[in-house]
């Protein structure tokens, strides 16, 4: 496995330096350039993997890259240009574009013309609000285009969902080298809306669907509600797709409305999923679903599934209603039956929970649930070093909320996310307690230079228990850090305190941080340098001697919706039982 780290590492890296080295520009860029202007018109012209083989040839390139180079230079407002294409005289020949940008013009007086009928007062002025041309600028292309885009957007935000440009009239004048834009905008009528009209979907029942959308019939049309009832129907995964729109204007109602058309396409009614899984430190692993989708009419989802693996082993039957009682909240109840068998303590039993996640903005939750479970656990006393039985009964209570304001959930580039959980707590049975636990996780994506290929990452995790200490906290509650998801380099839960005979004993308190480094190589490849930090402790806050660290390396290939991770880390703190080295494979960032 470690030989395929390395090979992964070296065709990166041969690919990437053979690239380099074999493509060369199509035409060499000549004049007096600002360095951002030379750039552009070098990426415009473009590179080649050919060498030129004749005068004839040359002369074709230095024509196709005066184009490109005009093209460029009109977009960033540069109007009074000379640009001569040429062949060089030395052998073999070269092709050769000559520029002289001329002076650059500028915007002056941009204008809003509304043709037909004019929209209302507030909509003309939220129009040139948002239009964002100052007389002065400069006079790009590129912004006369985001001006006019911005000015129906504007229009359209605010119920006229018919709006469009005219052709519009933008003049350069070369006397005082200005660009002068007119912007002709037909806003059509103000549009109110009606109802749906589903097409498809014959498996879901249509009371449902009517509750799903975010307006009433009558009010102004926002194209923000259409996304919206798309993105609650999606959420949903009952659909293979959904498709929203409004109807067109011919089907506007005496009362002047206009309906929504909703086209579903039902997924199967099952599905069967298979896997497997594994790993050096948690061994071999293996996977069943049996998914119903739709068996209420109200785009639920049934499922049973069954694990079997040397670490965990269960049996778990779910239902998900999602737009519980009212939109955008999620109601999840579960039963399970598991077998748990790990260095700190083995654990049989089985439970029930229930929460509702409420979701806020696109990627933001908050979630409350509860749950009962009764266990047999068997786990070693500090002193005896025997294991010690315990029945329970656990009550728990889950809050907890999420954000994410990343750009991609398994290969982020920038943004940051949130997560923070607090679980009241009581045991009874053999032993009493109440306590709470509470923890949070943020990382942040920071990318440096114009196209993100170099990302710095940082993660942090903090959690503590409130009125419960070790021994009395049972093991399979305590925190414990090491593996993939946590501090690599180490082993599931290899990292904190260990009883005489090497057997983790997990903790009231963890502390993690982890930091990555990653670089993009050529259009899939990339790799990581990574350091990752934990503390477990018997305390309340870890200690530094429960400190524990790890450094590696790592190699990405894209697969188009998001990476293949391999890692390599070795410990730094390596204590009797931890292994010279760990290596994860995975898909998506390791956080």
């Amino acid at each position: 496995m470690a030989r395929l780290v390395v090979a992964f590492a070296a065709s990166a890296a041969l690919c990437a330096h053979g690239a380099a080295r074999a493509e060369t520009p199509r035409a060499a860029v000549e004049g007096e350039l600002t360095g951002d202007l030379r750039a552009a018109i070098a990426r415009a012209v473009g590179e080649s993997d050919k060498p030129i083989s004749s005068r004839f040839e040359a002369r074709r390139r230095a024509r196709e890259a005066a184009e490109n180079a005009i093209a460029v230079l009109r977009s960033e407002g540069y109007y009074a240009y000379e640009v001569e294409p040429d062949v060089g005289e030395a052998e073999p020949p070269a092709a050769v574009v000559k520029v002289t940008p001329g002076p650059r013009f500028t915007i002056a007086e941009p204008t809003i013309e509304w043709v037909a009928t004019p929209p209302s007062p507030e909509v003309q002025a939220s129009g040139e609000a948002v239009m964002g041309l100052a007389t002065g600028q400069p006079g790009r292309a590129a912004d006369v285009i985001g001006a006019e885009g911005r000015i129906v957007a504007a229009a359209q935000k605010r119920g006229y969902a018919d709006v469009a440009p005219v052709p519009r009239q933008v003049i350069v004048d070369h006397a005082d080298k200005t660009v002068r834009p007119t912007f002709r905008i037909d806003s059509g009528p103000l549009v109110r809306l009606n109802g749906m009209e589903v097409i498809g979907g014959e498996r879901t029942k249509r009371p449902w669907l009517n509750q799903m959308a975010p307006w009433r019939p009558g009010e102004v049309y926002d194209p923000e509600d259409v996304g919206e009832l798309e993105r609650r129907l999606l959420d949903t995964g009952v659909y293979d797709s959904v498709t929203v729109s409004l109807a067109p204007p011919e089907r506007t109602t005496p009362e002047g409305l206009r309906p929504v058309v909703v086209s579903l396409v039902d997924r199967a009614p099952r599905t069967i999923e298979l896997g497997a899984s594994y790993s050096t430190s948690e061994g071999v692993g293996a996977d069943a679903r049996w998914t119903r989708y739709n068996t209420f009419g109200r785009a639920d989802t049934l499922s049973i599934a069954v694990r079997a693996s040397d670490i965990d082993s269960r049996l778990v039957a779910e239902a998900t209603l999602p737009h519980w009682r009212r939109a955008q909240q999620t109601l999840k109840s579960a039963a399970a039956i598991y077998d748990v068998k790990t260095d700190a303590y083995d654990e049989t039993g089985f439970g029930v929970r229930a929460d509702v996640q409420r979701r806020f903005f696109k990627t933001s939750y908050i979630t409350l649930g509860g749950s009962l479970d009764y266990s047999e656990t068997a786990e070693k006393q500090t002193k005896l070093l025997t294991p010690l039985g315990r029945d329970l009964w656990t009550a728990a209570v889950l809050a907890a909320a999420s954000l994410d304001r990343s750009d991609d959930p398994l290969d982020p580039k920038r943004g940051w996310r949130l997560e923070v959980r607090a679980e009241p707590t009581y045991i009874t049975g053999d032993d009493s307690l109440a306590y709470l636990k509470v923890q949070t996780q943020g990382s942040i994506y920071m990318p440096f230079g114009p196209r993100a290929r170099t990302v710095l990452a940082a993660r942090g995790k903090v959690g503590a228990m409130i009125g419960g200490s070790v021994p009395e906290v049972p093991a399979s509650r305590r925190f414990y850090a090491g593996g993939g998801g946590s501090v690599r380099g180490y082993a599931y839960q290899a990292i904190g305190p260990r009883l005489a005979d090497n057997t983790p004993q997990g903790g009231a308190s963890v502390l993690e941080a982890s930091f990555e480094v990653r670089q993009r190589i050529g259009q899939r490849w990339g790799v990581v340098a990574f350091i990752d930090g934990g503390a477990v402790g018997d305390r309340q806050f870890p200690a530094g001697d429960d400190f524990s660290a790890g450094v590696g390396l790592g190699v990405r290939y894209d697969l188009g919706f998001g990476p293949i991770r391999a890692d390599i880390a070795i410990p730094l703190d390596k204590r009797e039982g931890d292994a010279a080295f760990q290596i994860y494979l995975s898909i998506g960032q390791s956080f």
